[in-house]
């Protein structure tokens, strides 16, 4: 099967570049993310392989595999990004650099947190202050999950 062309919504704001994509029926571990300084790509991974052996009588959606690339008008950094899935919609939220540095990269899987939910956590509150997925996962009380990679 062919890969989809993922459908996105591109927000901004004076802090914050923000990117919403559709990708129903996916677990977290299903999607990867790879930030660069003005470019998003998005993967996810095709569930259910045996629904193929099955007899379809209409595809309105699929269950991935899902592609999305995304040119972005400034600069951001990817080691401070926060990538969440759920409800079948990833959301990532990318604070912008300074105009005088260059963004980090990072290679981003969300983390599972509950069914069908993921999270990778880069910033935290309005002001962006790095902080990590598992310092994040201690402040709501939860025990920590493995870290994704970010480079």
């Amino acid at each position: 099967m062919s890969r989809q062309a993922l459908h996105v919504r591109v927000y901004q704001t004076d802090g914050r570049m923000i990117v919403a994509a559709p990708m129903p029926g996916l677990e977290p571990d299903d999607i990867s993310v790879h930030i660069g300084p003005r470019r998003v790509v998005i993967r996810g991974r095709e569930r259910g392989p045996h629904q193929h052996r099955l007899r379809l009588l209409r595809a309105d959606w699929t269950v991935g595999p899902y592609y999305g690339e995304v040119e972005l008008p400034e600069a951001v950094d990817g080691a401070l990004t926060n990538v969440t899935y759920g409800n079948g919609v990833l959301v990532i939220v990318m604070p912008k650099t300074k105009e005088d540095t260059r963004g980090r990269v990072a290679e981003i899987r969300p983390v599972k947190v509950g069914p069908g939910r993921g999270e990778w956590v880069g910033h935290a509150g309005r002001v962006v202050r790095p902080v990590s997925n598992a310092e994040h996962l201690r402040k709501h009380g939860m025990d920590e999950l493995p870290s994704a990679h970010a480079t």
